[in-house]
């Protein structure tokens, strides 16, 4: 079983920063992809950045391009997301995820806000 724990959550400016973790514990050494997602009021959760947890390349959803980073620590037992410029738009519980060869893991969520 893979654990995750997300942590850095909290109301933000317009345009402000902040940033996200994720904390990975238990049998993590089969986990290889790690995904942000984010699921806004009255909307469905959505996908917002990958990467690979050995190569470490990423990917991002257009509306956060630019914007935010996704990146893991030396150690790959942390991911992050650095949003920079956050806007309005970007209120959200977000989610990590992560991927084994058989399973799926959630976190429990991070409220973020962005409001002036």
């Amino acid at each position: 079983q893979v654990q995750l724990v997300e942590s850095g959550g909290g109301l933000v400016q317009p345009g402000g920063s902040l940033r996200l973790s994720c904390a990975m514990s238990g049998f993590i050494s089969e986990v290889y992809v790690m995904n942000w997602y984010r699921q806004g009021p009255g909307k469905e959760r959505e996908f917002v950045a990958v990467i690979n947890r050995f190569q470490g390349t990423t990917n991002y959803a257009d509306s956060v391009k630019g914007r935010f980073t996704i990146s893991r620590d030396y150690g790959m037992n942390t991911m992050y997301l650095q949003m920079n410029n956050v806007q309005e738009e970007d209120t959200a519980v977000y989610y990590c995820n992560a991927h084994d060869r058989s399973k799926t893991y959630w976190g429990q969520g991070t409220q973020v806000t962005v409001s002036s």
